[in-house]
């Protein structure tokens, strides 16, 4: 059995398991991917300050997203075709999150579906939100997360139209998967993949099929999706979303401090600073960048929490000492997703939390909640290097 020390072990696995196609869509960006490179390493830029002869026992990484207790403030990032990365991929990670103490949040993208979901786990889940031109479908989204027991609904306000993402047009990216030459030559080599999806009914995205009038194939279903993201989503629409839902909201994709301002505004629970992983706008800031001027427009007048480039514990502590009251993961539970399914997503969670305790105790903290500012060194320009 392979031994994983670090996130970057199990995305090694990952890649040798998992079909080309679906590997890309998880590690790749838009454009040129410079926003995706950025939102990695531009943590390497933030130092740590290491602190001695502090009392290290009785340390603690719990705390509070939203109200809801977490073992640690990462919560799973919602994934599209996450059960193609791995057979019955969302039900997978949900099973992990729920036992680990960590929110899991389920894409409207999903292979699995709301129900899946909810029938296969024990605890609330959160759910993301696209909207669609389709009202009416989007009403019943809403419902059937409701009805599902959802306690959060993440409202994606950064994909009202596709960017323009490379590697996946040259892929042809479906679920399933096209079955051309290249792709059967490819699924040829990764055996242990195809096995576990013959297993298993769900390869088609769950929250779609057999609740939309006229999709009935991998066809329908691409020709609806790429049609249907609304792009004249604007704040009135995102106020009534959360009327209609009634609850815990989040609204995700905030770069700007005005828009940060204006969810605060509408009531929002928390917003998350995040760029789409960049795979949106090519170009745009990395999410950790852009962290410290959202926390000085918004304060304490709203929850904020981050997502992008984490991949290890460090990560995570330095977003939460820059200010985020949370963090998210999407590509680092892929990898253990990929790699080794439950166990794997698992495991990263493990990896995540090991390495945040252990950077806490040697920077002399013993509580995630007494994080801040006081424990980087960050470059003078870090914030300002890019002025409008």
């Amino acid at each position: 059995m392979p031994v994983y020390t670090n996130i970057h072990d199990l995305k090694d696995e990952y890649r040798r398991r998992a079909p080309r196609m679906f590997y890309d869509y998880c590690e790749s960006g838009s454009w040129t991917e410079q926003t995706f490179r950025d939102n990695s390493s531009d943590f390497e830029d933030i130092r740590l300050r290491q602190k001695v002869a502090v009392d290290m026992t009785g340390r603690t990484t719990s705390g509070q997203m939203v109200g809801q207790d977490v073992a640690m403030p990462v919560a799973l990032a919602p994934v599209g075709l996450t059960g193609m990365q791995c057979a019955d991929g969302e039900i997978k990670a949900a099973k992990a999150a729920e036992a680990f103490g960590v929110p899991f949040t389920l894409s409207t993208m999903s292979i699995c579906s709301i129900e899946d979901v909810a029938e296969n786990t024990a605890k609330p889940f959160w759910f993301q939100l696209y909207t669609m031109k389709d009202t009416d479908y989007t009403a019943r989204l809403i419902k059937r997360a409701k009805d599902a027991g959802c306690s959060a609904l993440v409202i994606t306000l950064d994909l009202q139209i596709l960017g323009q993402r490379h590697k996946d047009l040259k892929n042809g990216l479906s679920a399933p998967p096209k079955l051309t030459l290249s792709t059967m030559a490819n699924l040829a080599t990764k055996w242990r993949w195809g096995l576990e999806m013959l297993g298993t009914k769900r390869r088609f995205f769950g929250n779609i099929v057999g609740h939309v009038d006229g999709i009935s194939d991998a066809s329908s279903l691409g020709s609806w999706t790429s049609e249907q993201f609304d792009p004249s989503l604007d704040w009135a629409k995102v106020a009534k979303l959360m009327e209609q839902w009634d609850g815990k909201v989040i609204l995700k994709g905030i770069l700007d401090a005005e828009d940060a301002k204006m969810a605060a505004k509408l009531g929002a629970d928390a917003i998350v600073v995040s760029n789409h992983g960049g795979r949106q706008l090519d170009g745009a800031l990395s999410s950790i960048r852009v962290l410290p001027s959202i926390m000085d427009a918004v304060g304490s007048d709203i929850e904020v929490h981050l997502d992008g480039g984490i991949r290890s514990g460090q990560d995570v502590l330095k977003a939460l000492a820059m200010g985020a009251k949370g963090t998210y993961i999407g590509r680092s539970f892929v990898y253990g997703l990929g790699a080794d399914g439950q166990a794997g997503v698992h495991t990263a969670l493990e990896i995540l939390h090991r390495e945040l305790d252990l950077t806490m105790a040697l920077c002399g903290e013993t509580n995630v909640a007494n994080l801040g500012r006081h424990n980087l060194l960050v470059p003078e320009d870090f914030e300002g290097r890019w002025q409008t």
